[in-house]
């Protein structure tokens, strides 16, 4: 029997009758002791660099399990708690550890009366400076902002008049920019919708003005499916995936005295991966001495600030996304229907 039906029994057997079990979520550390969590996978280490940054016990922890497509985590440091998009169930869930998984949002993504594909909710998340959550969504192909007033409201759907395909992966500049991608996984035909009205997959710039207006700058139109996004440490470079698997790579753009991008590089290329190893160039995150934690075939890479392989924390599942959380140094991990963390001895940038 595989591990992933291994532990897909096990959840079912000792998932509780809560709201969770309803949404088909099961909540792992409502069931058993929270230090007691069963492992998937393995750390595949490829230079000794990677000693630096993950212990030689370090595991892969399932902390819940059950989801549809984990994605987008986020960690809340004033309420200790983890957010996820949940995308096919059109939700975002809550982790928190003695509690496990409850939803948190629904609808996430898209709210209109009807059907919308297979990928109608939020993606990518953030915690503006407010503390309020920043959401891409698929399904209503928007950038919005969770207010503490309870409602939502949208920052961009548009450019130059024309929808958004559907936005997928978020970050934010220390000055409030938002930095996002624009790929069409989001529309339920993909990229032959006929909803779509972009001929092109953006990388932009939400940029809040003076006067309390956003503008938006079309960064990059150079990538056929740009997906995760992250700044350097310093902010003078953004890394942007590429979840195409004919070209999966990872770039690097310099950034500009004005927020723009310099000329990109292909700093990782991981092409000669795919079909061998589940997964794409998905989401990834930097740590504060500007390695790259960032998914792609065969889990969560580790890489040098250069580009340096150090090794792998193979999930042997799709992996899409990953988040620092804790007091910075825990690695939170989406990966297909799980969600996962594994300790490490750095922080995110910014912790």
């Amino acid at each position: 029997m595989n591990l992933r039906l291994t532990l897909h029994r096990w959840s079912l057997f000792t998932c509780t009758m809560a709201a969770t079990l309803a949404m088909g979520v099961v909540s792992v550390a409502e069931a058993q002791n929270t230090t007691n969590f069963p492992i998937l996978g393995e750390v595949i280490r490829v230079s000794p660099e990677l000693d630096e940054v993950l212990a030689p016990d370090a595991k892969i922890e399932v902390i819940s399990s059950g989801f549809e497509w984990a994605e987008g985590p986020v960690w809340n440091r004033e309420g200790k708690f983890l957010l996820f998009s949940d995308i096919p169930r059109n939700s975002v869930m809550k982790w928190e550890l003695g509690k496990g998984s409850s939803l948190f949002l629904k609808p996430s993504g898209f709210t209109g009366p009807t059907g919308y594909g297979n990928e109608p909710g939020c993606n990518g998340l953030i915690f503006d400076s407010k503390g309020q959550l920043v959401s891409a969504e698929h399904g209503d192909r928007r950038l919005s902002v969770l207010t503490h007033q309870g409602g939502k409201r949208t920052l961009v759907d548009n450019y130059e008049g024309k929808r958004l395909n559907s936005p997928n992966d978020i970050c934010m500049k220390s000055n409030g920019d938002y930095y996002f991608t624009d790929p069409p996984y989001g529309l339920p035909k993909g990229a032959e919708d006929p909803l779509r009205e972009l001929d092109f997959c953006g990388v932009y710039r939400l940029a809040l003005k003076a006067d309390g207006r956003h503008q938006l700058t079309l960064l990059t139109r150079e990538m056929t499916r740009p997906n995760g996004i992250a700044f350097s440490p310093d902010e003078k470079f953004l890394y942007v995936a590429q979840s195409d698997p004919k070209a999966a790579i990872i770039k690097k753009f310099p950034v500009k005295e004005d927020g723009t991008l310099g000329e990109g590089t292909t700093l990782v290329d991981v092409t000669s991966m795919v079909g061998k190893h589940k997964g794409l160039p998905d989401g990834l995150k930097v740590d504060a001495q500007g390695r790259l934690w960032a998914t792609g075939p065969g889990g969560v890479h580790v890489y040098s600030p250069a580009g340096k392989l150090l090794g792998r924390i193979d999930t042997k599942e799709a992996t899409a996304n990953c988040a620092w959380g804790d007091d910075g140094s825990t690695l939170y991990i989406t990966a297909d229907m799980y969600l996962c963390r594994i300790p490490t001895k750095t922080k995110g940038a910014g912790w």
